[in-house]
């Protein structure tokens, strides 16, 4: 036989294209599977803290505005615990944001998601961090810290220009110092 025979019937033995096909439907299978598995995952996570009560209603407005902002939302978690992410009441999904802080609270619109708020009298303090729900950012996430209903909660976001973020966590520090003199005055008189 010659060469150019000899070439073709190699080249049709390699070709293969019931095995490709057999293996490309089983790789989609497990991709599938391990997509299933994960929402169901999320879905667990739901039904777990389906005991936090409804968020406060969303204002309007948040009273004077203090400070302002846009970036991205990375998510919340129970306080201290950068891992455990709080998927109830769309708290869970990450997202575009808009901050605004304030007389009245923090005020968290997220463009095609849920806006949450924050009242004045739950916010606990901010800081940075490197990392929020499983995200790490070099640059730094902005850490919210409140309450809700008896639960600490960590909100994490990172500004579109993150040197904004000192100055969020001045504000909100100086913002809870002050409530709480104010507080602690009062209960005095």
């Amino acid at each position: 036989m010659s060469s150019a025979v000899l070439l073709a019937q190699e080249q049709a033995r390699v070709t293969n294209w019931p095995g490709y096909l057999g293996w490309t439907v089983g790789l989609l299978l497990v991709i599938g599977l391990v997509y299933w598995l994960m929402r169901q995952g999320w879905n667990w996570r739901r039904t777990l803290q389906s005991g936090i009560p409804a968020l406060p209603a969303v204002p309007e407005r948040a009273g004077r505005t203090i400070l302002e902002t846009s970036g991205r939302y990375h998510g919340t978690t129970t306080a201290g615990n950068w891992l455990d992410r709080v998927v109830a009441h769309g708290l869970g999904t990450r997202s575009r944001a808009d901050l605004t802080l304030g007389e009245h609270g923090l005020l968290v619109r997220r463009p095609g998601d849920v806006d949450f708020w924050i009242p004045a009298e739950h916010l606990t303090g901010a800081r940075t961090d490197s990392g929020i729900a499983g995200k790490v950012v070099p640059s730094g996430i902005l850490v919210v810290t409140w309450t809700h209903e008896g639960t600490d909660l960590d909100s994490g976001f990172r500004a579109d220009h993150p040197d904004e973020h000192t100055a969020w966590v001045e504000a909100i520090t100086q913002f809870t110092a002050t409530r709480t003199t104010k507080k602690t005055e009062e209960a005095a008189s």
